[in-house]
């Protein structure tokens, strides 16, 4: 009988341990204070990670406001900030695990298409473990100049950061804009200029946020006018 209650005590003091154990790994994931979120200076949401969401996460079906698929929907600064992303804690933000990590719990995002690049990573951590903060559209006003339009340094890289998300097949609705040829053709033949400018009878691209600006409609109108150069 002293045996049996000894090994009944025993295997007590054992599941309170464990209670303990696991109860005191259970806290609360650590979100930066607003003080502290100063942002990184080299870095403007609405210019470098808007538009990131915009192209690789709002395709149709996908987390915009049509579709919002698992409660996300990534068009805009309040509602990517609403859900999966902490502040100041990258490891605690699902939307970050879910792009960046392989992880058996967490779907590997964007689904169905290639990954993203270090660069729009790089951006991403950078953004989130600095505080996540809106920066505000004035940051990017100043990098934009209508008057410089060569292809490998203005256009290609609004391609990049606001179409290709979308545009990286040639099965993808629309066709590809990944390289000269096809940004050309999508050029030549009006498509470019009509869906930027969302003009009448062609489909608004990109298809969420805020759209290119002013600014960025101009260096590719510019570019068309002047014979679509390979420079």
């Amino acid at each position: 009988m002293a045996i049996r209650k000894i090994i009944v005590v025993g295997l007590g003091m054992v599941a309170v341990a464990t209670c303990l154990l696991i109860n005191s790994c259970t806290h609360a994931p650590y979100v930066m204070p607003i003080g502290l979120r100063t942002g990184d200076p080299e870095i403007c949401f609405e210019r470098d990670i808007l538009p990131i969401f915009i192209s690789k996460c709002t395709n149709t079906g996908c987390h915009n406001a049509a579709s919002h698929e698992s409660g996300y929907q990534l068009d805009s600064y309040d509602n990517i900030v609403r859900k999966g992303i902490v502040p100041g804690n990258k490891a605690a933000s699902k939307i970050w695990e879910s792009i960046a990590i392989s992880s058996f719990d967490v779907e590997k995002m964007p689904l169905n298409a290639p990954g993203l690049s270090a660069r729009d990573l790089d951006l991403i951590g950078r953004w989130i473990a600095t505080g996540a903060i809106d920066s505000g559209v004035s940051c990017g006003i100043s990098t934009c100049d209508s008057g410089s339009f060569a292809y490998a340094s203005n256009i290609a890289p609004i391609m990049n950061t606001y179409c290709v998300g979308c545009h990286n097949t040639a099965s993808s609705a629309g066709g590809m804009l990944t390289n000269y040829a096809s940004v050309k053709n999508a050029a030549v033949n009006g498509r470019l200029i009509g869906n930027i400018t969302h003009a009448a009878g062609y489909k608004p691209m990109p298809p969420s946020g805020t759209g290119l600006s002013a600014c960025q409609i101009a260096q590719i109108k510019n570019w068309v006018a002047t014979g679509t150069p390979n420079n």
